[in-house]
């Protein structure tokens, strides 16, 4: 069941300064730091995650309060998560009766849609002053920390995270600043107490808009981006904003705009992952403001998804909206239940399925997280799991239980068709492709993109009996394999920050020029990979530009950050599983287009009439040929009784072709039937529905709604007991 009761734990002691203790080294080099990977795409060197991140319980320990000082402070803490007070606020009245972890997500769910400066749906977001603007431009464990760091500093509440350097032990980031266990600050990093101003007080009394008028500016901050690719430029604030302009917009404390341009450059998905810093939640009590993981390897980068919307619907189910950054740096993406869903079931959010290295994603770190809050006890910072909220923890190493997650979020978050699963992975490829085209080095969307199509192959197969070159043939896109993945440890492609969209129309425009030259003389040219080959170069490419007088365009490779691969000759590609491109270059190139500009479809063999077709018998064409149709799946060809969603008999055959043989019947198929199966009597020998009655089908067609489906009287993912499709060329 949806949890949204209050939050509530044991009184701790006050927050305390003590002493500066001597500094410690910066952690800076990756040599320096344990399980170090460096986030060539976003400009970035990460902070390690300590060995023993999964196995921490209830608490975890951070710095010692009595060695902190305020010098090192950038907020001041009077508030704590678990408490209840009654002035109203953004996203909620006075007297609401809310924790302050209950008003974090009720301000994430508040927040409206406005249009990213690329088009898409974003978020605006919104300040205690009343002041909006949409969100920044940042990566997707950066706007989940983004979100997170920005109301505990509004609201002066708590907050660390935990990183880890193989020399210097822990390195705790949070509302006092850039410390060891000890409370001693890591040198390299500010004094944000005595470095940089907070105007909040000096404010205190003055109107909102009093507030906005005179909004006070650091220079300093404005100036700054939060690498030096600058891929952060957020130009609704002008020409030259980045991060730290958008952070001098919403923050009256300056400090907290100087330490998020450190933490968000020193911390990944892997610090999110970690037990230390986050906690695993039951599918059912998920609510705005959690995160879900993706995680496909044991160390480096993963992806980052915020909920943004929970909406409870009948039966202990329902509807997710999520919101994530990405690579290069966007505005955050807004996506639907729809699109959400795939992510939530996705294998890299904790299934027990094993990635190319033999590791079981559930022991990853993946799946549907909630922030630890910290508190104050044994003369240490703690960040602890709630004790109201621990009846839906679930430990790090219970395998078991991480992996029933993918299950249960198939079975709460509504019943997706499969064309609906199919659009959403569909939808995630063309996310990966755009993004390509804008930094067509990334090796990152390579990666999503070729994920994505697998889950396109398993869900193809399964739903209506397609190959893998049956889906290659409708779904690929030339520009696949001109990008084809690469391993990212092995391909100095992945450093390289500063390729563009131009590069990426010239990439396009020689492989064009080179696959039609060969197809007018008869034969079939492959596509030529952009990586780096022959000593390390990438050469033909670079030499194509300056042949055509756009050498001006093309931009030599460097890596901002440091670059273990930058020395190889040959970068490195995965084993992609997909068609061989000649095979399906007249569909890719679109030389075999029907009238409409469009590839011909694949049709089904219907020899029975029922609507949908045999695998078995196939055939192409531009319009639909006399006894072929356009879905698969049609498990008995001969019984026009039989195909996908028909009614389900207790007559001991699989009617509705789901791989289940009477289902909701009991244990007397073409007799009496228990479950979800009507009792047909001793003396039943008729085929019978297993399921809601001809009324309640009646009732149910006419409901006219998408929230139809939770009335259902048994719920299970694509195999709900439901009225029967009306078949093609039936009408009601």
């Amino acid at each position: 069941m949806l949890r949204f009761s209050g939050f509530f734990i044991a009184a701790v002691a006050l927050f305390g300064c003590g002493t500066v203790e001597s500094d410690f080294a910066a952690p800076t080099g990756v040599a320096d730091v344990s399980d170090t990977d460096v986030y060539y795409e976003a400009g970035k060197e990460l902070l390690g995650v300590s060995p023993d991140y999964r196995s921490v319980g209830y608490t975890y320990n951070g710095p010692s309060t009595s060695g902190l000082s305020s010098n090192t402070e950038v907020w001041p803490v009077t508030r704590r998560w678990y408490e209840v007070s009654n002035e109203a606020g953004m996203a909620w009245s006075a007297s609401s009766g809310l924790t302050w972890d209950e008003k974090y997500a009720a301000w994430i769910d508040s927040m409206g849609t406005t249009s990213s400066v690329d088009g898409h749906s974003t978020m605006l977001l919104t300040t205690p002053w009343g002041k909006s603007l949409p969100a920044p431009r940042l990566e997707c464990a950066e706007m989940a920390m983004f979100l997170r760091v920005t109301f505990a500093s509004w609201y002066e509440l708590p907050f660390f995270l935990q990183a880890w350097s193989s020399t210097y032990g822990n390195v705790l980031s949070g509302h006092f600043g850039v410390v060891n266990a000890a409370g001693s600050r890591i040198s390299g990093t500010d004094n944000y107490g005595t470095s940089h101003v907070d105007h909040t007080l000096a404010l205190a009394s003055e109107t909102d808009a009093y507030i906005i008028a005179n909004w006070p500016d650091d220079t300093g901050l404005e100036a700054k981006a939060l690498t030096s690719q600058q891929d952060d430029h957020n130009s609704f604030l002008g020409a030259d904003a980045y991060s730290g302009a958008y952070f001098d917009e919403i923050f009256l404390n300056k400090r907290v705009g100087h330490f998020l341009l450190r933490m968000l450059t020193w911390h990944g998905s892997m610090h999110l992952a970690s037990a230390k810093n986050t906690w695993n939640l039951e599918p059912e009590a998920t609510r705005e403001g959690d995160v879900l993981l993706h995680r496909w390897q044991s160390s480096g980068i993963g992806h980052t998804m915020v909920v943004k919307t929970v909406e409870p619907l009948p039966n202990d189910h329902f509807d997710v909206e999520i919101i994530f950054g990405s690579m290069p740096r966007i505005q955050p993406i807004w996506y639907p239940t729809t699109i959400a869903k795939s992510y939530f079931t996705s294998a890299y959010a904790g299934s027990g399925q094993s990635n190319s290295d033999g590791e079981v994603y559930s022991h990853l770190g993946g799946g549907i997280k909630r922030w630890r809050t910290p508190i104050t006890s044994g003369g240490r910072w703690v960040n602890i799991v709630p004790v109201s909220d621990r009846d839906d923890w679930i430990g790090s190493t219970d395998y078991p239980a991480l992996e029933a997650r993918i299950q249960s979020f198939q079975l709460v978050l509504g019943d997706l068709t499969p064309a609906e699963e199919r659009d959403a992975i569909l939808e995630r490829i063309r996310m990966a492709r755009e993004n390509l085209t804008q930094h067509p080095s990334s090796c990152t969307n390579r990666q999503r993109r070729e994920a994505a199509f697998d889950e396109l192959y398993a869900l193809m197969s399964s739903e209506w009996g397609w190959t893998r070159d049956q889906v290659d043939q409708q779904y690929r896109s030339v520009e696949d394999y001109m990008f084809a993945e690469l391993e990212y440890t092995q391909s100095k492609t992945c450093c390289w920050n500063s390729t563009t969209e131009a590069m990426h129309d010239i990439i396009v425009q020689y492989n064009t020029e080179l696959i039609e030259d060969a197809h007018n003389n008869g034969q079939c040219e492959e596509p030529v990979v952009f990586k780096a080959r022959n000593g390390g170069g990438y050469d033909p490419f670079r030499q194509y530009a300056y042949d055509t007088g756009q050498g001006s365009q093309w931009v030599e490779w460097s890596a901002d950050e440091s670059c273990p691969p930058a020395g190889v000759s040959e970068d490195v590609e995965t084993n992609a599983p997909w068609a061989d491109f000649c095979d399906i270059v007249e569909t890719l190139m679109g030389w075999n287009t029907c009238p409409n500009g469009q590839p011909p479809q694949l049709w089904y063999g219907d020899d029975d009439g029922d609507g949908y077709g045999d695998t078995s018998s196939t055939t192409e064409a531009c319009t639909q040929p006399a006894g072929y149709v356009s879905s698969a799946g049609d498990c008995d060809p001969d019984d026009d009784d039989v195909y996908p969603g028909a009614y389900e008999y207790c007559d001991s055959a699989d009617n509705d072709c789901d791989g289940t043989i009477d289902e909701g019947c009991g244990s007397n198929p073409g007799g009496g039937s228990s479950g979800g199966g009507i009792d047909c009597g001793s003396g039943c020998s008729a085929r019978q529905l297993s399921g809601p009655g001809a009324f309640a089908w009646m009732f149910l067609s006419g409901l006219g709604s998408k929230r139809q489906r939770y009335f259902s009287a048994e719920w299970a993912p694509r195999n709900r007991v439901r009225a029967a499709p009306l078949k093609p060329g039936w009408s009601a």
